[in-house]
C-alpha cells in the first residue's frame, strides 16, 4: 500500500465542529493533489470516546487501502489529532506517519482553555487523568513527526500548549518543525489575509510533502 491520506480534524472545543476548519482545509489539501477527508468526531463526550472514533477512522481508511495516514487538527481538533499520534499501539492499522496541528491544545494540566477539559474529564478529574491527556506526557521517541503552529497573540489557546509539547518533542529527540507567528487570533484556519500567519501553509506543504517522500514505498 503506498497511498496517503490526510485526516482533518476540525476544532470547537469538544463542544462543536468549527466550519472554516473542515471542508476549506480539505479543499485546500485536495488542490494540492493531497488526499484529505474531515472526520467529525464526536462531541460533548467523555475521553476516550472522541479518540476511538478516530481510531476507528484510522483503521476505516487503512480498509480502504490506504497506506500513509496524516493528521491535521486545529485547537481542540489538534488536541485529538494528537492523542491519537502519541498513543498508537503496535498494531499498523493504527499508525499514524505524522500530525499537523494549528494552535492546538496541548495540555489538560494548565487552567487555559478549561472548557474542553470539562468536557472530556469532568469537573473533579484527578491530576492523573489530566496528565494522561497532555499530549506534552504522551511523547516517547517512537513518535511520528509533527509540524506545530501557533500564533503569540492567542488568548483563547495560548502558544504556551505548543510550547510544551515542543520542548517534550525535543527532549525525546522526535522530529518536529515549530512556528509561532507573531500576530493573529485564535481560529485562523487557512489564515488567508492573516499577514506572517498565512506562511503556515507554504511551510506546512514542504513538511508533508517531505514526510510523505520519507514513508513512500
Amino acid at each position: 500500500m503506498d497511498s496517503a491520506h490526510v485526516i482533518v480534524l476540525p476544532g470547537g472545543g469538544y463542544a462543536a465542529h468549527t466550519p472554516s476548519e473542515a471542508e476549506p482545509i480539505v479543499e485546500w489539501l485536495v488542490g494540492l493533489g493531497i488526499s484529505a477527508s474531515v472526520f467529525r468526531y464526536p462531541l460533548n463526550v467523555r475521553h476516550p470516546l472522541p479518540l476511538e472514533a478516530l481510531q476507528a477512522e484510522i483503521r476505516r481508511q487503512r480498509e480502504q487501502g490506504v497506506g500513509r495516514i496524516g493528521l491535521m487538527g486545529f485547537s481542540a481538533g489538534g488536541h485529538l489529532a494528537g492523542m491519537a499520534a502519541l498513543t498508537q499501539g503496535t498494531d499498523p492499522r493504527d499508525a499514524v506517519h505524522f500530525a499537523v496541528l494549528g494552535y492546538s491544545i496541548t495540555s489538560m494540566e494548565t487552567e487555559t482553555y478549561r472548557p474542553s477539559r470539562l468536557i472530556l474529564l469532568g469537573e473533579n478529574a484527578s491530576p492523573a487523568q489530566r496528565r494522561a491527556t497532555s499530549l506534552d506526557a504522551l511523547v516517547s521517541a517512537s513518535a511520528p513527526p509533527f509540524f506545530i503552529w501557533h500564533t503569540a497573540e492567542d488568548i483563547y489557546v495560548p502558544p504556551e500548549h505548543t510550547y510544551r509539547l515542543a520542548s517534550a518533542l525535543a527532549a525525546h529527540e522526535v522530529p518536529h518543525t515549530v512556528h509561532v507567528f507573531p500576530h493573529g487570533p485564535h481560529g485562523l484556519g487557512l489564515a488567508v489575509g492573516a499577514g506572517d500567519a498565512a506562511s503556515w501553509r507554504e511551510h506546512a506543504v514542504r513538511w508533508m510533502t517531505e514526510q510523505l517522500k520519507a514513508h513512500a514505498g
